[in-house]
């Protein structure tokens, strides 16, 4: 696929469909970025249909979505920018240390292999998943209580009950489990070479408030890069928790992940 335009790929994570993406992809457009937000394997293209898709959309793991979204990105005539938000931005990582990748800005990422802390705030916004052992083979939705509790604990009430009834939709409960159990098997889905020298520029983005990937995980993702020579970089929202791409305050965050693209030298066209 060729295009102007820089292409800028998004990748959502649990929970979330696709289109959430989309303010992101008009604002990137308008910039001059070839932007696209394709789903994760099984995920139809409506949020109503996903919600009636648990089959198609259960059982998909780490490496599942890894190859969908390699296979997408191989399309391009240059290696695209990838943006991932929580398990979407451990593929993000996962990708971008894999060379597949120009670049990446990993949001609220999901944690990779090394990373030690589990907070008890991030077992409790699992808790749906991991509290039958036989959702590994299963997708998983979450009330709209779960929900303001896993993603909108900064927001209203209303905002939140609002983002999970545009949004929401059942998850894979596979790459939970791969990664919960990371730290434990040498060839876990979720390891990334942090070491690649070689690998384009990397942007960690955290929310100070964020209940389900805390500070602390995405501080200690950061130091597993720390033998890297390749740029690697951490911003922080203090006060915003893991809605920060579809609230509200959305466009703040949207605004610097595209300032540091043009800082790295990634201009739209």
């Amino acid at each position: 696929m060729t295009d102007s335009g820089y292409p800028v790929v998004f990748i959502h994570g649990l929970w979330l469909h696709a289109t959430s993406w989309q303010p992101w992809i008009d604002l990137f457009e308008r910039a001059g970025y070839l932007a696209s937000a394709p789903g994760w394997p099984g995920v139809p293209e409506t949020v109503a249909e996903a919600r009636e898709s648990l089959e198609t959309i259960a059982n998909r793991g780490i490496d599942d979505v890894v190859a969908h979204y390699a296979a997408i990105t191989s399309t391009f005539d240059r290696k695209p920018v990838l943006v991932g938000h929580s398990f979407g931005g451990m593929i993000a990582e996962k990708m971008l240390g894999e060379d597949m990748a120009a670049a990446a800005i990993a949001i609220d990422a999901a944690q990779i292999k090394g990373v030690l802390p589990l907070p008890l705030s991030s077992l409790r916004a699992t808790l749906p998943v991991f509290k039958n052992p036989a959702n590994r083979h299963r997708a998983v939705p979450l009330t709209a209580e779960q929900f303001r509790f896993s993603f909108g604990n900064t927001l209203t009430p209303a905002e939140s009950d609002d983002l999970w009834e545009k949004w929401a939709i059942p998850a894979p409960g596979k790459p939970l489990f791969e990664a919960a159990g990371a730290n434990f098997n040498p060839n876990s889905a979720s390891k990334v070479d942090t070491h690649n020298n070689e690998r384009g520029p990397l942007l960690l983005v955290m929310g100070g408030k964020d209940n389900t990937v805390p500070e602390v995980i995405t501080k200690s993702t950061f130091k597993q890069y720390r033998h890297s020579t390749a740029v690697t970089e951490l911003k922080e929202f203090a006060d915003r928790g893991h809605s920060l791409t579809i609230d509200s305050g959305w466009r703040e965050v949207a605004d610097a992940c595209l300032g540091w693209l043009r800082e790295q030298g990634f201009p739209p066209a």
